[in-house]
This record gives structure tokens, sequence and C-alpha cells, in this order.
């Protein structure tokens, strides 16, 4: 599969970047009144920055299957967004991780309080699917507009992120089998990355042979990610991921390094990975960008 070179992919993903970032703080709720402070905590925790990547893996599997008009799907883009940020809001909360940093600075809930992290959180969520209901409106074709926030909506929910949470919260500080951490894997991390790439197939009129495929890329690509980032858990700094490490020790979670140990987990991270992108190969289109960004993120440092 081609790739771009290392300088290439560096200039083209800043400015996606930036684009993105554009999208999203124009998607944040406008002139509130007496609500006001929850629109402040909606707009610091959405604004933290981070790598942007399953709006980014949207717009990328649009554009794999021709879709050109990306105006239609920047409002999908945000919903996703808002999505994945609302979980990590409530991923830090006392009740769940109590972690007080989040790329590189404190977390909604020490900033704002407990109760309006709970409810930034909630707001996010709630907002992401007014957002999402005007890029069904958007979308160039309905059906493929439903579609698509149908994907949505399964896969943040019981039967995808929210499901593999419940699963994990549940077995924390117990010892998990290699069935149900790969359950929560798929779930709690890989469902927001499939509907990434699906949401995108379906608004530009793919198939449903077609979605299901990006459907199995994202979960391996959630596989390898994941994996990773047990890694990176062990090895990396709080200073390069920009949160704390070691959380998964001090919270007594089951790992794929805990379970298989490091060795077995990085080969796992390279079958994933090569699975991934075998199958987006077999697609017979070409992103460059999409399949760099791709390797990238697996193999990421932080």
């Amino acid at each position: 599969m081609k790739q771009m070179d290392a300088e290439t992919f560096a200039r083209e993903q800043e400015t996606k970047l930036q684009e993105i970032e554009e999208i999203l703080r124009n998607a944040l709720p406008q002139n509130v009144s007496y609500q006001r402070t929850i629109q402040d905590a909606m707009e610091y925790s959405l604004m933290a920055g981070g790598k942007r990547i399953r709006p980014m893996l949207l717009r990328e599997a649009y554009q794999l299957f021709g879709g050109q008009n990306l105006s239609s799907v920047s409002s999908f883009m945000a919903a996703l967004e808002m999505i994945h940020t609302y979980s990590l809001v409530h991923d830090d909360l006392p009740a769940m991780d109590n972690d007080e940093f989040r790329r590189g600075r404190q977390t909604t809930h020490v900033v704002y309080g407990e109760d309006m992290g709970i409810l930034a959180g909630d707001a996010l969520l709630n907002f992401a699917y007014e957002t999402a209901v005007r890029g069904v409106r958007a979308a160039e074709d309905s059906a493929c507009g439903l579609r698509a926030i149908e994907i949505l909506a399964d896969k943040a929910g019981v039967f995808g992120m929210v499901g593999g949470q419940v699963v994990d919260v549940e077995l924390t500080g117990q010892p998990i089998d290699a069935e149900r951490l790969q359950f929560i894997y798929q779930l709690k991390t890989g469902a927001l990355l499939e509907a990434a790439l699906m949401i995108g197939a379906a608004l530009a009129g793919a198939s449903e042979r077609e979605i299901r495929c990006m459907e199995e890329i994202g979960r391996n690509v959630g596989m390898a990610f994941q994996i990773q980032d047990d890694i990176l858990d062990l090895t990396s700094t709080t200073e390069e991921l920009g949160k704390p490490v070691h959380s998964d020790e001090r919270n007594e979670k089951t790992t794929y390094v805990t379970l298989y140990g490091m060795e077995k987990a990085r080969e796992a991270v390279q079958r994933y990975s090569a699975a991934a992108l075998e199958q987006l190969g077999s697609l017979g289109r070409e992103n460059r960008f999409l399949n760099t960004l791709i390797e990238k993120l697996i193999w990421r440092k932080k």
C-alpha cells in the first residue's frame, strides 16, 4: 500500500488538524444564557487538543469512497469528537479512573467541580446528537445520512463504547480472561474508531459490504491502538503522554500486557496493524494519507 513520506504527511496532518479544530469550535453552542458555565466546561473539554483521530478518520474514509462535499460531513466529525470527549470527561471522574490530568492539563472535574464534570459530559453527549441531526439534514442523500446516524448511535451505546466501559468498570480489580478483555477493547476503544470509518463510508454512498469492511478495519485498528496504549502506559512518561502513566496498575486493571506479557503485546500490535492495512488494501481504493495515518496512530509513541 502506498504511503506518504514523513514530511508530506506531517504537513498535511497539521493542515487537517487545524481545519478540524475550526469545525469543532464552530460546532459548540453559542449565545447561551444563565447556563454559561456548562458552555465553558464543554469548550474546555472539547478544545483541549488531542490527535482528533476519529474526525480525521471519518473525513478520510469519506474521501476514500469518492466523497467530495466536505461541508456535508463536518457535523458528523464534530458529533463523533463530542462523544469521544464526553467519554473521557466521565472516565476521569473520581467514580471512574479519578485522573487529574488529561492532554497535559487539569481534567474537567478538577477545574469545574465533579458536578459540572458530570453535566459537561452529559451536555456533550446530547449536543453531539443535535449536531449529528444537522449532518443528516445536510447529507447529499438522506438515506446515507440516516445510515450514518444509525451507526453513530449504535457504536456509542450499550452495544458499543458504553457497553465496553460497563464491563471494564465492573471487572476493575478482578481477574479478566482473554475473551472479556477483547470484548472491552473492541467496544470501549474500537467502537468509535469503527464508527469513524463506517460513517465516512456511509455518507459517501458506499455499499453495505464496504461499510462492513470498514468496520472490520476499525476493529483491528482499535485492538492495535489499545494494546499500544497498554504498552505506552508502562514504557512512556507523563510528560510525553500528557496523562498519568501506570494508571492501569494503580487502578488494578488487567491489560493485554499483564495478561500476555510485553513481547506478545508487541506482536499483537503488529498482527492487528497488518490485518487492518491488508483489509484497507483489499478495497481497491487509494488514500495515501489514510494509509499513513493508520500506520502512525497504531505505532505512536504518545
